[in-house]
């Protein structure tokens, strides 16, 4: 039997491929990519910063946060995303470190970050409450915790389904911001909601499911 971390691996080497085919992955388009390049400016520091990006996939935001002066380390469990990661910013000329391990214990030792981004990867993890603790942790005092989540109508890429038993998983479709609120409150302070559902240029089209940042410090 495949060990459920070795099928979820190899469900995201296989995306890796065409992953950022999706407007919101690739951020090809001039428009899509400045909305996301002016949602990071509002959401992170004005100063240069050290940034965590778990389940960096292919780096797209990991490549617009460091353009913007920032000290980027990605994480995620598929090699083949991080590979695109690393060599995304290397063709952009930008610096970055990438680390192939868990994002919900991300492999970073005792380093402490001034802030620690996620971008529709809760609704993969298997004990989600327990990620939220971890990262936390791994911010500085002051440190930014910034979400970028959704209630889903589907989960996985496309019409493809997800691994074997994901319907098991505690935020399998997402999660309501009033619900991810409630989960991180107790560890953060100054914690805001933005919705960002209506925003057609995130996402390449409209949407018709919740989207929203979460964004607080600790």
């Amino acid at each position: 039997m495949t060990h459920p971390t070795a099928a979820i691996t190899a469900y995201w080497d296989a995306a890796a491929r065409d992953f950022d085919e999706e407007p919101d992955h690739g951020l090809r388009a001039p428009e899509t990519r400045a909305a996301w390049s002016d949602l990071m400016s509002r959401c992170l520091p004005s100063t240069p910063s050290d940034v965590l990006d778990v389940g960096c996939g292919t780096g797209s935001l990991a490549e617009l946060v460091a353009g913007a002066g920032h000290r980027v380390t990605g994480v995620d469990l598929a090699p083949r995303m991080v590979g695109a990661a690393r060599a995304k910013l290397t063709a952009a000329g930008l610096p970055g470190r990438f680390l192939v391990g868990d994002a919900a214990a991300p492999p970073t030792g005792q380093e402490t970050f001034d802030v620690l981004l996620s971008r529709h990867l809760v609704w993969t993890l298997p004990d989600p409450a327990a990620a939220l603790d971890a990262w936390v942790s791994r911010l500085r005092p002051g440190g930014v915790l910034l979400l970028i989540e959704g209630h889903w109508r589907e989960a996985g890429q496309g019409d493809e389904p997800y691994v074997a038993g994901a319907e098991s998983l505690p935020w399998h479709r997402g999660i309501r911001a009033d619900e991810l609120a409630d989960a991180v409150r107790p560890l953060v302070r100054d914690l805001r909601i933005h919705p960002l559902g209506a925003d057609t240029a995130l996402w390449g089209g409209p949407v018709s499911d919740e989207r929203y940042a979460l964004v607080a410090r600790v």
